[in-house]
């Protein structure tokens, strides 16, 4: 049998005796290269931020006039008319990440804000 007829034997998933056994093999298709995807940009932050002691890195346009999601991170602490207890800043998936403690008289308060923006809050 010619080794053409062997091999589309093989392909074809006939056993032929001889057939399958021959050292002609078609070279493996090639398997694309992976392509890299950019890292989208995160979002940048807009406005006056925190400082690791508390302090606002600029003076704030006083816009807030209620903590809920979506103030800035001075609008909090001019809201609350005190320096945070504690003040920890970092960098994550999303870009800035800041968390903001208060202790108050029976509960501490944890403020989370992302990007300069305030995501959740959780008292305890």
């Amino acid at each position: 049998m010619s080794s053409r007829l062997g091999f589309a034997a093989c392909l074809m998933g006939l056993n032929i005796v001889g057939a399958c056994t021959t050292s002609e093999r078609e070279a493996p298709a090639a398997v694309p290269a992976k392509v890299a995807v950019a890292p989208l940009p995160s979002p940048s932050v807009t406005g006056p931020v925190l400082n690791a002691d508390g302090t606002c890195s600029q003076t704030s346009a006083a816009s807030a006039t209620v903590i809920e999601p979506g103030i800035g991170e001075c609008d909090l602490v001019r809201l609350k008319a005190k320096p945070a207890t504690d003040v920890l800043i970092g960098e994550g998936r999303s870009g800035r990440e800041v968390q903001v403690l208060y202790s108050e008289p029976g509960a501490k308060e944890l403020y989370f804000f992302v990007n300069g923006r305030l995501d959740r809050i959780v008292k305890y």
